[in-house]
């Protein structure tokens, strides 16, 4: 894996992100159809936005991300707009999701979040990739 540094303005970073997110009610739904769709739609946006996923693995309950974007934008604003355009887009074009998922929002409230330098980025791509259990409910 190649870690590349970007440059801004006055900057050079890097800034990785190891995002997991879940469905509301942690419903198994993340399979088949919806699960390619996701996928296309978190490249799709990451290509709009100029941000970089150096690895996405979607499981039936869970996502994961290894994700790259550029210092001007906030974490919780990338957030937004991987879940809440994802969200938006299934619901519309996928109404049959309603009978498993119901109210305003796709995803759960909230999401975990992890920086991840160059170092343990070759551990989280390798964990992300080789997943393939359900992830623990913590609290």
């Amino acid at each position: 894996m190649v870690m590349k540094y970007w440059h801004g303005g006055h900057t050079k970073h890097r800034l990785m992100y190891h995002l997991v997110f879940i469905p509301k009610y942690r419903k198994l739904v993340l399979v088949g159809k919806i699960a390619a769709v996701l996928t296309h739609l978190f490249y799709e946006v990451c290509k709009v936005n100029n941000w970089w996923i150096e690895e996405l693995k979607i499981l039936p309950d869970h996502v994961h991300l290894l994700i790259q974007f550029h210092t001007s934008e906030s974490l919780a604003s990338v957030v937004q707009h991987l879940k809440g355009g994802s969200s938006h887009y299934l619901r519309k074009e996928l109404p049959e999701l309603e009978e498993f998922i119901w109210g305003e929002s796709f995803w759960a409230d909230g999401y975990f979040a992890e920086t991840v330098g160059s170092a343990s980025a070759l551990a989280v791509k390798k964990y992300i990739r080789e997943n393939r259990d359900s992830m623990p409910l913590q609290s």
